[in-house]
């Protein structure tokens, strides 16, 4: 059985010159690092929010003892990323507003 191959779409000249010419600017790269650093916030707001509402959780005669807790702290570190990553609760945005307002402060 033969294989087909098909050429490779070519860009032309002038989309060639437009993706070389592309590049991010310092708005957008300033935007960028933001919105990171506020997602790492809110992230850093939710685990604590997530430790606090699972410290009584196993606690008692069937509780998985010392071992449960350290993979409990893996677990909500995972949840708070994970809550994050789907939009979270809010805060990230706000502190992403803030941040750029300050920046264009100065």
């Amino acid at each position: 059985m033969a294989s087909l191959s098909l050429p490779s779409p070519i860009p032309s000249p002038a989309a060639t010159a437009a993706l070389a010419t592309t590049k991010p600017n310092a708005a957008s790269l300033r935007a960028g690092k933001a919105r990171e650093v506020a997602q790492d916030f809110e992230a850093v707001f939710l685990n604590s929010m997530f430790q606090q509402m699972f410290s009584n959780v196993g606690q008692g005669p069937f509780s998985g003892g010392h071992g449960a807790n350290i993979w409990q702290s893996f677990l909500t570190d995972e949840y708070s990323k994970s809550f994050v990553k789907a939009g979270g609760i809010g805060i990230a945005d706000q502190v992403m507003r803030e941040l750029l307002a300050r920046q264009e402060v100065k």
